[in-house]
């Protein structure tokens, strides 16, 4: 049976909107790569103004997810957890995103690592972490923000 012209049009048309579609969600992923490296490159610092200005990195409605502690939500809830954990002597700190993965629309999710510094490089902690990012008007931002330790209890 031989497919008519319009068919086989049609079958066209739709065929190059899925690779359109598929190259722009690779390019939307890659900006929100960038961006997540770009906000986790300045995260340590902003924590040790100890000014709020790392709350910037998050959306007013983000929630800290650690283990042994109620969620943290909102940027009063963020504001008290940076707050006790700076005066719990954190200073600094370094993440490593192993992966960021999603079609780059309103949300990715990215995995990694991080350590976590007193003010003379003793390590105080180490674990593995999940943040979803939101896309916002302002750009990405975390939204979601899980940790868990690496060391044994």
């Amino acid at each position: 049976m031989k497919l008519k012209l319009p068919v086989l049009l049609f079958i066209m048309v739709v065929c190059s909107f899925n690779g359109i579609a598929q190259s722009q969600q690779l390019s939307n992923l890659e900006d929100a790569k960038k961006a997540i490296a770009q906000a986790n490159a300045i995260h340590f610092s902003l924590f040790a103004k100890n000014d709020g200005s790392i709350l910037n990195l998050y959306t007013e409605d983000a929630c800290l997810l650690m283990p042994g502690a109620p969620a943290f939500c909102g940027h009063d809830g963020l504001a008290k957890f940076f707050n006790d954990v700076y005066a719990a002597g954190s200073r600094n700190g370094k993440i490593t995103t192993l992966d960021v993965y999603g079609d780059g629309g309103d949300f990715v999710t990215e995995v990694g690592l991080t350590q976590v510094f007193d003010g003379n490089g003793k390590m105080l902690g180490e674990g593995k972490y999940i943040v979803v990012w939101k896309k916002t008007k302002d750009g990405w931002k975390m939204f979601r923000d899980m940790y868990n330790s690496s060391q044994p209890n």
